[in-house]
């Protein structure tokens, strides 16, 4: 159904914006500039979100980092499992059988109102904000079911908000930024020093039982070599294979999150509490970002582990760069997603500025490129994310073939991990992360992923290290202090 032909009902006074009023307001605050002791204080309450930029030390931070962004008491949430998507307002509750994205766009604009002219400098301002699993894919392309559900995580959860408290690390500045006049920040305002004033909630966080991986080496082995068989035929060209790493665990997800972050400066590090599940991600990787009509994208493929000694660090590094099997991986997820994003982009507008560069991580050093559009004039933000949904660096290529042997050899499905998690804001700007390094907190039970692209030339024996190195900052960790 197009867009014409789907309306979501909302209570009659929910939107907040009208021509009188101007269209957001923003001023600074004198607060630190530090996200985890502003966030302490909402971290427990359901729809509470936090995008962090991860910087431990300003000087050494990320290129990609800058911004973090917290936003909590959403008016209106978004969640899409199987094929129904449940809007809900206050008491009000509706469903739809349409596309998730095209109920979440319709959504946002009846709630907030039709995208603004915003500032530059701030990068969400209020909007959407929130996490789409890889299984959302199901919804854009026909994929087969042979993969159990066992986590259950919904599809999308998505908060729509009209304020954020934004920080630019830069000048450590922090910003109260809400769409409506000075009397509606005054009142966000207050509600937020209401929640600021409480001391915030204290629990420990321990393992309860040790990590069990997925998959044996004999079971590994067994799908890389039906990945081989794929290739040998032709049928494919690369295959992402993953597999899970769960424990049990009891005690506040967000010290286990504390936890991560301190050792993991990943630019696109992510903390978000849904009713029934918390999502921890600590991923170096960014999927799509819009700002104005220009797009970037930066997919990751090809690593090796970091070492304490400088000296062997720095040669895995140039052994990374100079490799000819991770130089052709990467350059196969480049053309991959130079299609992806040339079905929303303006004609002749796709491009390739860097190819194969080298972004070091605490666990790994990564082999990164850099492709750039400019989006199409009757395209949207959500157009461009439905269109390369879920990112070609985690699947393989041609990427629905490679889903379709995705499902055939990982014995659960992905849920969250190699989705994504973003914003879309109301001054149309749009960053989203692959949920790569990325945790799902449910039912007493945490789960995480780790993988990697298969082609011809690919060892079995290192593939199946190159999961457990992925993780070596993770799993350790939060295995200390195992009750």
């Amino acid at each position: 159904m197009g867009r014409e032909g789907l309306c979501v009902t909302l209570p009659t006074n929910s939107c907040n914006h009208n021509s009188a009023m101007p269209q957001y307001f923003r001023r600074p605050l004198a607060l630190p500039a530090d996200p985890i002791a502003l966030f302490e204080h909402l971290a427990h309450q359901s729809w509470a979100m936090l995008l962090d930029s991860a910087i431990n030390d300003l000087a050494s931070a990320h290129p990609d980092a800058r911004f973090d962004i917290l936003v909590a008491d959403p008016i209106a949430t978004v969640i899409t499992r199987g094929g129904e998507t449940e809007v809900r307002q206050g008491d009000n509750v509706n469903r739809y059988q349409e596309d998730p994205l095209e109920v979440l766009e319709i959504t946002r604009n009846a709630v907030l109102g039709p995208a603004i002219s915003g500032p530059e400098d701030l990068p969400f301002i209020g909007g959407a904000l929130g996490h789409f699993s890889y299984d959302l894919g199901r919804r854009f392309e026909r994929l087969p079911e042979q993969a159990e559900d066992d986590i259950g995580l919904a599809e999308m959860a998505v908060g729509i908000f009209d304020w954020a408290l934004v920080i630019e690390q830069g000048h450590y500045q922090v910003e109260l930024v809400v769409l409506g006049d000075e009397t509606q920040w005054q009142e966000r305002y207050q509600w937020l020093v209401e929640q600021l004033s409480q001391a915030p909630r204290q629990a420990g966080f321990s393992l309860k039982s040790d990590w069990r991986n997925q998959l044996s080496v004999a079971q590994y082995r067994d799908r890389f070599e039906r990945v081989q068989a794929y290739l040998a035929s032709g049928d494919c060209y690369q295959i992402n294979l993953t597999q899970r790493f769960s424990a049990d665990y009891g005690g506040n997800e967000w010290e286990a999150y504390k936890r991560l972050r301190q050792h993991n400066n990943a630019p696109f590090s992510a903390f978000i509490r849904l009713p029934d599940a918390v999502l921890l991600s600590v991923s170096p990787e960014r999927f799509l970002q819009l700002q104005g009509a220009q797009v970037q994208t930066k997919p990751i493929k090809g690593t090796r582990p970091r070492f304490d000694d400088p000296a062997r660090d720095a040669q895995s590094a140039l052994e990374l760069q100079q490799a000819e099997k991770d130089r052709a991986e990467n350059l196969m997820i480049v053309d991959l997603l130079r299609n992806d994003l040339g079905r929303h982009a303006a004609p002749g507008s796709v491009r390739v500025p860097s190819l194969f560069a080298i972004e070091s991580f605490p666990a790994v050093h990564h082999l990164v490129s850099t492709v750039t559009a400019t989006l199409a004039d009757d395209a949207s933000p959500l157009d461009l994310l439905r269109g390369a949904f879920p990112g070609g660096s985690i699947t393989g290529a041609p990427k629905i073939r490679a889903m379709e042997i995705i499902e055939e050899l990982e014995p659960h499905r992905r849920s969250l991990y190699c989705g994504s998690i973003g914003y879309l804001s109301q001054h149309g700007r749009m960053d989203t992360s692959i949920t790569i390094r990325s945790l799902v907190a449910k039912d007493g039970r945490l789960h995480c992923w780790a993988g990697g692209g298969i082609v011809a030339d690919s060892d079995c024996d290192s593939e199946y290290q190159e999961s457990f190195d992925k993780v070596s900052r993770i799993l350790p960790l939060l295995n200390q202090d195992k009750g």
